[in-house]
């Protein structure tokens, strides 16, 4: 098989040249014995096939063969139109079938076409028809089945992977076997017409060439014909055959004959009953001998099956009963009472038909598209989703934890819209006031009638399934630092490491250990810095972490490294509205710094650090009122430590130090905090 490429390149070219250049006789034979031959090898593999993908290259395979016998029925054609005669093969076929009668033989002839056409080839043509439509109208189903398994952790991505991959090789298959059995068809009627023409023009040679009495003709012409069609069509019907059992293998597990053996004769009932109807044919005045003869044939069969079934249940009882006795005595096995889950959303019964596809849920592809978004955004991988349904929960109620502990929860009502208002909208609507879960703003549970008024008026108008997805990604992104694990980060430096191996070698281990490269990672999640730009970050911690190990400080680094994305994503419109600290306050907050040896902390008196909180709280409050995102910047060496102090106001508050921010970027405070 070393040059079987070229072997095969050789052979098609070779079926070219068939057509146009003579062979010699002897070649003849050759050839269409090994057509023969090759179309029995085809049909025996269709049938040991057990899925058609193991057969993936029978389209293409349908087209040579085919190409093939049009080139053997030209070259028979021509030697028995010029010469009489197209080779000891054909002479013997159609020999053997006429039986010294032409009239007979020639029916024959005739009746096997018209089983190979209008039956087989016609019967193949359309399987290989409704195959590849229903193949190509079941993708996006099977798709979205992948990605809810891959969703609710059942499989991983590379089987995900796997199973998409062969969806697609499973359409294309179909796709190929619908336009290849046109081939068939074309075949089968090329092979009518060729006979046809072979002993109409060979009669009419014979007699005006050869001088053959019309009988001799005649008998000589249909011979050759007939010999010449058999020759051709008996490897149509195996290529047919094998075509129709390739595309109508669906739901098996095994090739075609374990599956009729095991399918067909699996019951002794069925047995037993055609055996009885057998012995009535026979009394009924139908051929006795043969029917008894059946009758006793099934009769067997079903007792040996009765017998086999009986034993079978005997040595099973006693194998469940031990098995059961022995997993009683087992020590419980508690490991997998032990593993605890990244995310879960718990939700009571009335929420179930959200997350159930054949209820028309899209839950699952919500989650799909929410842990695509915060790899774009974030730049994580958010692991696997566990939904739950809790019959202790309220039927519209959902709960969201992060390893185990409940984060937050939230209720949806069905039928119902959830409608908020932007600060533009205008007009008074009718419904349920409530609270929109993922971000705590005023709103309304509407019905269907008042959607449309309340876009109108300019309110923002979500479905139930929105909401939970919308709650659920603001709670990731939130927690984004606690999902980020150390597998998680050998995932992320394994791809930075396949286009810039040079850094990663040169970073881990001698310079930083997978565990300080989390805790930096962390520090920026946990401000919603994204860490999608993994270059970047390792090439800076590659630069500075020669000169310190502190990951805080690390972390100021690599922060003013990514100065650009951070001004992009915090800072959205020029000037930016932002406030400053005073400079004896930023003075004061660095000579309460305290440095220890698990790090450095701020160590500032009560009374002073209540002053700038309210201070703090005030110029916010000013902010706020003018409509613009609260932002403080402040100097480098004091941006950690403020973020730690306003951390008693607000989680949210945006610290940024001057380098963070672009040069370009222009800045206007409108307020200081001061001492």
């Amino acid at each position: 098989m070393k040059f079987g490429d070229i072997i095969v390149t050789l052979a098609i070219l070779g079926i070219i040249v068939i057509i146009i250049v003579p062979i010699p006789l002897a070649g003849v034979d050759l050839l269409l014995s090994f057509n023969i031959a090759l179309s029995l090898l085809i049909l025996v593999k269709s049938i040991y096939t057990e899925e058609a993908l193991e057969f993936s290259i029978f389209p293409s395979l349908l087209l040579i063969m085919t190409l093939f016998r049009l080139a053997m029925n030209i070259t028979t054609t021509r030697y028995i139109l010029s010469t009489g005669s197209a080779g000891e093969l054909i002479n013997t076929f159609g020999k053997f079938v006429m039986q010294g009668n032409a009239i007979i033989g020639f029916i024959i002839f005739l009746i096997i076409t018209v089983v190979q056409f209008m039956v087989i080839t016609k019967g193949s043509e359309r399987v290989s028809e409704v195959a590849a439509r229903f193949t190509l109208d079941a993708m996006p189903g099977k798709q979205m089945a992948i990605d809810a398994d891959l969703n609710a952790g059942l499989i991983n991505d590379l089987e995900a992977k796997e199973r998409r991959k062969k969806v697609q090789r499973e359409s294309d298959f179909y796709g190929a076997m619908d336009g290849a059995s046109k081939f068939v068809k074309g075949d089968s009627i090329a092979g009518i017409i060729i006979s046809i023409i072979n002993i109409i023009a060979g009669f009419v040679l014979g007699m005006v060439t050869q001088g053959l009495s019309f009988t001799e003709a005649l008998s000589k012409y249909t011979i050759l014909t007939v010999g010449d069609g058999l020759v051709s069509q008996i490897p149509a019907l195996l290529i047919s055959t094998a075509t129709g059992i390739l595309v109508t293998r669906a739901a098996s597990e095994g090739n075609l004959g374990n599956d009729l053996i095991n399918q067909l004769f699996n019951s002794h009932k069925t047995m037993f009953i055609i055996s009885g109807v057998s012995v009535v044919f026979a009394l009924a005045g139908l051929p006795r001998i043969p029917f008894i003869i059946l009758a006793m044939g099934f009769f067997y069969l079903g007792n040996k099956m009765k017998k086999k079934s009986a034993k079978e249940e005997i040595d099973i009882i006693p194998d469940e009963i031990a098995e059961t006795a022995d997993e009683k005595r087992k020590p419980e096995n508690v490991l997998p009472l032990l593993n605890v889950d990244p995310i879960e959303l718990e939700f009571g019964y009335g929420i179930i038909p959200l997350a159930d596809t054949s209820q028309g849920g899209d839950l699952f592809d919500r989650l799909v598209m929410i842990r695509r978004q915060c790899a774009l955004e974030l730049g994580i991988i958010v692991p696997m989703f566990r939904l739950r349904d809790n019959i202790q929960l309220e039927p519209n109620h959902y709960v969201i934890k992060i390893k185990g502990v409940e984060i937050t929860s939230g209720e949806i009502m069905f039928d119902h819209y959830l409608a908020m208002n932007p600060g533009m909208a205008e007009g008074e609507l009718e419904g349920i006031d409530t609270v929109e879960p993922a971000f705590g703003l005023p709103a309304k549970w509407i019905n269907e009638q008042e959607r449309e008024k309340a876009e109108i008026f300019g309110y923002t108008v979500v479905d139930p399934p929105s909401i939970i997805a919308t709650h659920l990604t603001e709670v990731v992104k939130k927690h984004a630092y606690e999902l980020l694990g150390r597998q998680d980060v050998k995932k992320l430096i394994d791809n930075v490491k396949e286009s810039h191996p040079a850094l990663v070698e040169e970073l881990i281990p001698s310079q930083m250990a997978l565990g300080e490269i989390q805790k930096v990672l962390c520090n920026l999640l946990k401000e919603g810095v994204s860490i999608r730009d993994m270059v970047t970050i390792l090439e800076t911690l590659a630069d500075y972490s020669n000169m310190t190990r502190d990951t805080d400080m690390l972390t100021e680094y690599v922060r003013q490294s990514l100065s650009r994305s951070i001004t992009k994503q915090f800072i959205s419109h020029q000037p930016a509205k932002v406030i400053t600290l005073d400079q004896q306050l930023e003075q004061k907050i660095m000579e309460s710094i305290q440095q220890t040896e698990r790090g450095t902390y701020i160590a500032m008196e009560p009374d002073l650090t209540q002053s700038i909180l309210n201070n703090l709280s005030y110029q916010l409050q000013k902010l706020i009122n003018l409509g613009e995102q609260p932002i403080i910047i402040t100097a480098p060496i004091v941006r950690l430590y403020l973020k730690r102090l306003t951390e008693q106001l607000t989680s949210d508050l945006i610290v940024l130090s001057y380098n963070e921010v672009d040069p370009s970027v222009e800045i206007q405070s409108v307020g200081m905090v001061r001492i």
